[in-house]
């Protein structure tokens, strides 16, 4: 039976450490994790923990994701758009379009949800 309701674990002990694809480092030496903790029953969506060092990398998303901060300070800056500081307990959308920086400026940890088809 497919559970209708799923509570996130803490993240596990073994993250993926790689950049996200269409993330290119343009300032510092940003790390981050990413723990994929729940996939749709139907594979359509992912959703888990990231974590991020400051730095600035440029971003390219070809697919929705909404996010809550929980820890740091991020400055999304889209090509061309203002940018936006985000802080603890905010929530916000990234569309699937989106090209521009994110200048994580303290330590972040968000939670994720990524719409993948």
């Amino acid at each position: 039976m497919t559970e209708t309701v799923f509570r996130f674990p803490a993240p596990g002990p073994e993250p993926i450490t790689a950049d996200l694809d269409g993330w290119t480092k343009v300032e510092g030496e940003p790390t981050m994790k990413t723990w994929v903790q729940h996939t749709s029953a139907d594979g359509s969506m992912i959703s888990g923990t990231w974590e991020a060092t400051p730095g600035t990398y440029y971003a390219t998303y070809k697919t929705y994701e909404f996010v809550h901060l929980m820890e740091g300070q991020i400055t999304i800056t889209p090509e061309g758009g203002a940018p936006v500081t985000l802080v603890p307990g905010d929530a916000f959308v990234v569309e699937a379009d989106f090209k521009g920086t994110w200048k994580i400026e303290k330590p972040v940890r968000k939670h994720f949800c990524i719409k993948l088809k």
